[in-house]
């Protein structure tokens, strides 16, 4: 399995020709949906999900979208393509195995409504937690891609999300707020007392996983 980190939260991963991308947001390059088979989206603010460019790939080639349903608000068009997904649910996207987490996007603010929010687990290798800090608790997670920056995390947080989660690997998510201060004080942070090998990929870099 094949894994690419797009810019902010967009991963696209590629296993045994299927090609599977999650979070396709307005800040990641749109070149990561070329030739996709299944899309994955964790909740739906614009920074996860490009509803214009996610179109744009629908209307070359149907594809499922797998999310949660409030996603169907909106997709508009899009939302006919829409396999809601809910918390604990199992499935296949891109012919790949698939387990949902979570189910909340974490609190920003009390006077900011809180959306739905999945975290997936890939191939039972990969996580990507979206905008929440669950963790799965049933299954020991090799690779995590922690989101590192937002409204509404903060670093102590973060930071005791990772040592819980306790992966083999850590790849920096959710970054693209930062500029180049903000990013070598966190991974500076993060490397030095996550407890695990954390690194920050340069978008359109790719691992094996």
């Amino acid at each position: 399995m094949q894994v690419t980190k797009y810019a902010h939260s967009c991963l696209r991963i590629e296993h045994d020709g299927g090609v599977l991308v999650v979070d396709p947001g307005v800040f990641s390059d749109t070149a990561a949906l070329d030739g996709v088979d299944a899309v994955l989206i964790t909740h739906e603010h614009p920074d996860h999900v490009n509803v214009e460019a996610l179109t744009q790939a629908l209307e070359r080639r149907p594809i499922p979208v797998h999310g949660p349903a409030s996603l169907a608000g909106v997709l508009g068009d899009a939302a006919e393509t829409l396999t809601v997904v809910t918390p604990g649910e199992s499935f296949t996207a891109a012919g790949v195995p698939v387990r949902a987490y979570g189910g909340q996007h974490a609190v920003i603010h009390p006077d900011i409504p809180v959306v739905p929010n999945l975290g997936y687990l890939v191939n039972d290798v990969v996580y990507h937690p979206g905008d929440a800090l669950v963790v799965p608790e049933d299954v020991q997670v090799d690779t995590l891609f922690a989101p590192i920056h937002a409204p509404w995390n903060k670093f102590s947080e973060v930071l005791d999300f990772i040592r819980a989660v306790a992966p083999r690997r850590a790849y920096a998510l959710h970054d693209a707020l930062l500029n180049h201060n903000g990013l070598g004080v966190l991974d500076r942070q993060y490397a030095a007392m996550s407890k695990t090998d954390y690194r920050r990929l340069e978008p359109g870099t790719r691992i094996d996983a």
